[in-house]
């Protein structure tokens, strides 16, 4: 099979000869129609995330189930799917009650579905899509309508989950509320969307790039501020607050798309009174920040992290897919470019410079 293979930091090669093992008990076999180009694959290639080589990377994924494991019976041979990656256990307190990524064994899986030149190899985030054919939990895939176009499909199972998701499940952002997002590629995109969905009445995208302005307020962005210009909390008060400081001191809501502590104080001094920040930019494990406690602490402003949106796979995929299909949710317009696999150099390129909302490698 065609594979892109993770060799360490830096490295990554494109193969024709990696295999797959069968799946096991509770497993499907799903062959990869289309597979989303997301920054954390490039995180991993660059260190920022630390997963062991030699790895099939690709996280964000839909396709075709070819094959089911002993007991797999609420999947079909012939299901088209859109997957997930949270290969989470279904049985503990937090599954139980609907809160999936607060699952502990959903945590550091890594497994080694595939092997190269009889060495084996091991997946990404439980899932690894950057392969025509994948093995994962039977719950990571789930079964959507097969009129919807695999290729876009495939970028809800990362970019739309973490990012609609962050606002609808993790923040629970109210009509009328005000928001900044920092960082606009596809999550923060998504991010876009979800607020809009919401109803936020202020939603203020931040990035350094001023081209991805037209793209912002497609997706729900009623202003866009470049961030090379300076001072972008003063300029995000001045505009909720239209000049008259006693409209408010800033927003509601700010998200962190960037996995970048500078990006994060400036998410932070950006809110008003009784403001919330949530980080769902990646950053290297380990990293810190320094954060002025006073300003939090005196007026209820506050910091959360968000995990994969807080979803709710099973639920959230159909409802997305769903929204999609009323014309509510934007997904043709989030994918900037497709790619065949072996084209991974100038995806990867694109991606870096900012040219993508979300490539799509199609296999």
């Amino acid at each position: 099979m065609r594979a892109l293979i993770y060799e360490g930091p830096g490295k990554i090669r494109f193969v024709e000869d990696v295999e797959v093992r069968e799946p096991g008990a509770g497993e499907v076999l799903v062959r990869i129609v289309a597979s989303g180009i997301c920054h954390s694959d490039i995180s991993v290639i660059n260190g920022t995330i630390d997963w062991p080589a030699p790895a099939v990377l690709g996280h964000e994924g839909a396709g075709v189930v070819e094959q089911l494991g002993p007991g797999v019976t609420e999947l079909a041979v012939g299901d088209h799917v859109a997957l997930h990656t949270l290969a989470n256990c279904g049985r503990c307190g937090p599954c139980e009650s609907g809160r999936p990524t607060h699952c502990r064994q959903s945590y550091g899986n890594r497994a080694q579905p595939f092997s190269w030149n009889g060495e084996p190899v091991s997946s990404f985030a439980a899932t690894s899509t950057f392969v025509e054919k994948t093995v994962v939990k039977a719950n990571q895939a789930v079964k959507i309508d097969p009129t919807v176009p695999l290729d876009i499909a495939c970028v809800v199972g990362c970019g739309v989950l973490t990012g609609v998701g962050s606002v609808v499940n993790r923040a629970r952002v109210k009509p009328g509320e005000t928001a900044a997002v920092f960082g606009i590629g596809g999550i923060g995109l998504n991010v876009l969307q979800g607020l809009r969905l919401s109803g936020a009445s202020r939603i203020i995208a931040i990035d350094l790039l001023p081209t991805r302005e037209d793209k912002a307020r497609e997706f729900g962005a009623t202003d866009f501020i470049d961030a090379s210009q300076g001072d972008v909390p003063q300029r995000i008060k001045d505009i909720v607050s239209g000049g008259n400081p006693d409209h408010g001191s800033g927003v509601d809501w700010a998200f962190e798309c960037v996995g970048s502590t500078r990006v994060l104080n400036d998410a932070i001094a950006s809110l008003g009174w009784g403001g919330n920040c949530v980080i769902v930019g990646t950053t290297a494990m380990g990293t810190s920040a320094e954060v002025s406690l006073t300003p939090l602490s005196f007026v209820d402003r506050g910091v959360m992290g968000a995990r994969y949106g807080a979803s709710r796979p099973h639920q959230d995929i159909p409802s997305y897919i769903a929204q999609y299909r009323q014309g509510k949710l934007l997904l043709d317009e989030l994918v900037t470019h497709r790619y065949d696999l072996a084209d991974f150099e100038r995806a990867f390129h694109d991606l870096e410079e900012g040219k993508l909302a979300r490539g799509v490698f199609v296999l």
